[in-house]
């Protein structure tokens, strides 16, 4: 197939370098070349954020990035592209009729607006992954919602339009039939990992060190990182590691990094607290593998790689039970849920595994299982085929699905 990956905000070239990079990035680049590598061709189009890119870019053997220009050659929060999404799909439309896909896969509600507006225009059926929705930021986070007001209207008008909507989590299905989607056009794909990258250490914590736990991602309130340093002032002889947000040298400066740190210092554990700040990807496996165990406690996630990446190393997780957590997290085989906000219950959970490290070696186990066999790229790959096939199927288009796998 001919498939065209719609980012409007999030290029796959970042994660190569990886300063800028967060999921979308991540998941966009890594679906594209493990479609490439089942023999599809795959055109990701993303906005031109600075001058001098080229327009096209050869990423990998069948996978190319290419430049659109809407808005100024700068960089823009994603809050404030919608304006330059008409520009966007514009140019969508002009490069499908030029070359058209067989079909066009969107990511983020953005993109999906520019992409259905340019399928309208050129026939190309439209698949859209969300990664996040609207209305379940501003139920957690009404206040420091800067989402544009049409967002949420948007979402509602793109779940109803698009011929298939990939979810990345059993929990955001809900969410997207109350938006109007049809329950029989979603299908739930999850997020993948690199189990190449992310694999067991040789090297293992040993008794020389105070237990350690790990919050790994960024550092915005949502991710509950403060409950991780609250929880920890009930459990002696550990410390905690925060990796994530700015670059080490620009800790300091960060007011959220501020705020963190007085409450460190307010419940007695400024001394076993460390920000370690921004860590390249490469590096991960290695920090993960130093530690006992994993903390994901958000408000919310909508799909949540973190404990997927810890998993696939070895690091039993424990986890707020939302969104892709509730998928991805086994209760007492690959990790422990807890109820979010259940402050008790984290301290007791933590508690309990650090007390019980036959049980963390069998988690230990059960999660690089649980990863390889269910969510490697290539895995995730190929479920994302079966999408694109049925809707090719839905439009009666026999030959292209008849040829796909020959």
């Amino acid at each position: 197939m001919k498939i065209a990956m719609v980012s409007e905000h999030a290029s796959p070239l970042a994660c190569l370098g990886g300063v800028d990079a967060g999921g979308q990035n991540v998941h966009v680049a890594e679906l594209s070349l493990a479609l490439a590598r089942r023999g599809h061709s795959i055109v990701v189009y993303t906005r031109a954020d600075r001058p001098g890119l080229a327009r096209r870019v050869t990423m990998a053997p069948g996978v190319q990035v290419e430049h659109v220009t809407a808005g100024p050659l700068a960089g823009i929060g994603k809050d404030e592209l919608l304006p330059h999404m008409p520009a966007f799909a514009a140019q969508l439309a002009r490069r499908w009729r030029r070359d058209r896909p067989d079909v066009a896969h969107a990511h983020f509600w953005m993109s999906g607006l520019a992409a259905t507006e340019a399928g309208a225009l050129t026939s190309v059926p439209v698949v859209q992954t969300f990664h996040a929705l609207g209305t379940v930021k501003h139920r957690w986070q009404p206040e420091a919602d800067t989402s544009p007001e049409s967002r949420i209207g948007t979402e509602r008008r793109v779940a109803r339009t698009v011929e298939r909507i990939i979810a990345t989590c059993t929990d955001e299905v809900k969410e997207l039939t109350s938006l109007g989607a049809s329950r029989s056009s979603i299908d739930v794909v999850p997020c993948g990992v690199d189990v190449e990258l992310f694999r067991p250490s040789s090297i293992r914590p040993g008794t020389a060190r105070p237990r350690r736990l790990l919050v790994l991602g960024r550092l915005v309130p949502r991710k509950g990182v403060e409950d991780a340093i609250r929880a920890l002032a009930a459990i002696p002889d550990t410390e905690l590691l925060v990796v994530g947000g700015p670059a080490a040298q620009e800790l300091d400066a960060d007011p959220e990094v501020r705020r963190l740190r007085s409450v460190c210092d307010a419940v007695g554990v400024i001394d076993r607290v460390r920000f370690a700040g921004r860590v390249a990807h490469g590096e991960l496996p290695a920090v993960i593998s130093s530690c006992d165990l994993l903390l994901a406690v958000p408000w919310y996630e909508p799909f949540g790689i973190a404990p997927l990446e810890a998993m696939a190393c070895g690091l039993p997780v424990v986890a707020n039970a939302v969104g892709g957590m509730l998928d991805t997290v086994v209760p007492g085989r690959t990790g422990m849920l807890v109820p979010p906000g259940d402050q008790a219950a984290l301290i007791s959970t933590i508690s309990n595994l650090l007390d019980d490290a036959p049980l963390r070696r069998r988690m230990s186990a059960a999660g690089v299982r649980r990863a390889r066999d269910l969510y490697t790229w290539d895995a995730v790959a190929a479920r994302t085929e079966q999408s694109y096939l049925s809707v090719l199927a839905g439009r009666g288009d026999a030959d292209t699905v008849a040829g796909v796998g020959r």
